[in-house]
């Protein structure tokens, strides 16, 4: 046998040495490959004959250039989800299995770009050029690599801040109907991390192609794109697909996060993406199990918001924050898919329709609402002003009951109802204008020091409004002493 040698006399000392290593390694054998053959396809899925080596999650290339990740094993045949789709795939077109495991591109290069599930991009700024892939699915970091969520992640939000508040590293849930005003808040989110060091990855589900210009428009507009990257898998992708954007967002972010930074996620919605799921499951022929969804959406869900946390220092000290938004009917909480996203976030922020009937907006319904854990990374002025500020909210809802029987009040009733209303006027705010730290404290010292209180409620707006300028204008430092915020805001308000 005659064997030809490649002209290794010019080629650098890093290639003659991995030629080298390789020529060291090289054996003659017998070399078999394994072909597989569709025998049908519909409905984004394919069913392949042959392959008895192939893995779960292995891709599998097809012969017309279609590609498929394998998702059901049977005794006789294999069930494979369509990752890419051709107008020639039909049964009978030859399988090969390739050993690989599904991967997506990461690292800066992403920023300000529009990628579907796999990494392609959508927008029309050309091609990407990755030097780094990351698996999708992988195991959650351990225990021992985490850290405890210490530091706080601003939404912008009045409410959130202050009682509801939010640290990077955590998995805070949005719940509430459709049209209550969910994915605006996760778009306030993201505007509010500019110049916050923050990468944000926002993750489109399912969602109709108007709404998914609608977001990317909006994040352009106020500057946020340069900082995101948004993940979409429309209405008419495949399942596949579908099911693919959440873990392909939280990929993005993980490589960030084993970087050192933090990182913001957001999946809307993961209502959408259970119901991909489960369309893929009765496919694919698995059994169902409650509302005919399959038996390990738990898993699949748990599994995913799990490798969201903060890294301890040794790895990194990164963080990856998760705002899952998943859609209630009729405010029903005690769902299926709700109640398990419950149970593995760390708190819930929950939608009211009736809030949002009444024009409370945003309709954040504070008795259904909770954050187990974010009170920790809660800024310590912030907190002490915040006080017992959601109690005496939550008492103040309950007296006003007694109002609409008409029933005569004791003086001191009838002065906390009036600074309850004074606080809910407080808490109204704007969609798209989410607020700075400095200004939270700001009003929550004059609300303390009463300086609302001899004020009409339709002049709250107003003096708010005049507040926010006076402390935008102001370089002010929240770590100030108490008695110089309440100079300032005294001679402001004056």
């Amino acid at each position: 046998m005659i064997c030809v040698m490649p002209n290794i006399t010019n080629q650098p000392d890093s290639l003659l040495i991995r030629q080298a290593e390789w020529l060291s390694r090289y054996q003659y054998s017998l070399r078999l490959s394994e072909q597989g053959t569709v025998i049908s396809v519909g409905d984004g899925i394919a069913w392949i004959n042959g392959l008895p080596s192939a893995c779960m999650d292995e891709v599998v290339q097809l012969e017309d250039g279609s590609s498929a990740l394998v998702f059901h094993l049977a005794h006789d045949r294999l069930g494979a989800i369509l990752l890419h789709q051709t107008g020639q795939l039909t049964a009978g077109t030859q399988a090969f299995l390739t050993g690989n495991r599904l991967s997506i591109g990461v690292g800066d290069a992403l920023l300000g770009r529009v990628i579907d599930p796999l990494g392609i991009p959508l927008d029309s700024a050309g091609s990407i050029s990755f030097s780094t892939y990351r698996f999708m699915d992988v195991r959650s970091p351990p225990i021992i690599a985490r850290d405890f969520v210490a530091q706080p992640l601003y939404t912008g939000n009045k409410i959130i801040d202050t009682m509801i508040p939010m640290g990077k590293g955590q998995r805070q849930l949005i719940v509430g109907d459709n049209g209550s005003g969910k994915s605006t808040l996760a778009i306030d989110t993201v505007i509010n991390q500019h110049e916050k060091n923050v990468y944000c990855i926002y993750v489109l589900i399912g969602q109709k192609r108007s709404t998914v210009v609608s977001v990317i428009e909006t994040l352009r507009r106020y500057g946020a794109l340069a900082y995101t990257v948004v993940v979409v898998a429309e209405a008419t992708a495949m399942p596949g697909l579908k099911y693919l954007a959440p873990f392909a967002g939280c990929t993005v972010a993980e490589a960030w996060m084993a970087a050192g930074r933090d990182t913001l996620v957001v999946y809307d919605d993961l209502s959408t993406h259970a119901r991909s799921y489960r369309e893929l499951s009765l496919l694919l022929r698995r059994p169902p199990g409650r509302e005919a969804y399959p038996g390990d959406i738990f898993y699949l869900h748990s599994r995913l918001l799990e490798r969201s946390t903060r890294l301890s220092a040794k790895q990194g000290g990164g963080s990856m924050t998760a705002l899952p938004i998943v859609e209630t009917e009729q405010g029903e909480i005690a769902a299926y898919i709700p109640t398990n996203l419950i149970s593995i976030t760390d708190g819930q922020i929950y939608f009211d329709r009736q809030l949002f009937a009444r024009g409370f907006l945003p309709a954040i319904d504070v008795t259904r609402s909770v954050s187990r854990i974010g009170g920790k990374a809660q800024h310590a002025a912030i907190k002490k002003e915040a006080g017992r500020m959601k109690l005496d909210y939550l008492q103040f809802l309950e007296l006003e009951v007694f109002t609409r029987f008409g029933s005569k009040l004791e003086a001191s009733m009838e002065e906390r109802i009036k600074r309850g209303q004074i606080l809910r006027e407080i808490l109204k705010q704007d969609q798209l204008s989410p607020q700075s730290v400095e200004f939270q404290m700001a009003w929550l010292v004059a609300y303390n020091e009463g300086l609302f209180d001899n004020l009409d409620v339709n002049q709250i707006r107003a003096h708010l409004m005049h507040l926010q300028k006076q402390v935008t204008n102001t370089r002010l430092n929240i770590d100030q002493g108490r008695d110089q915020w309440k100079a300032l805001i005294r001679a402001w308000l004056k």
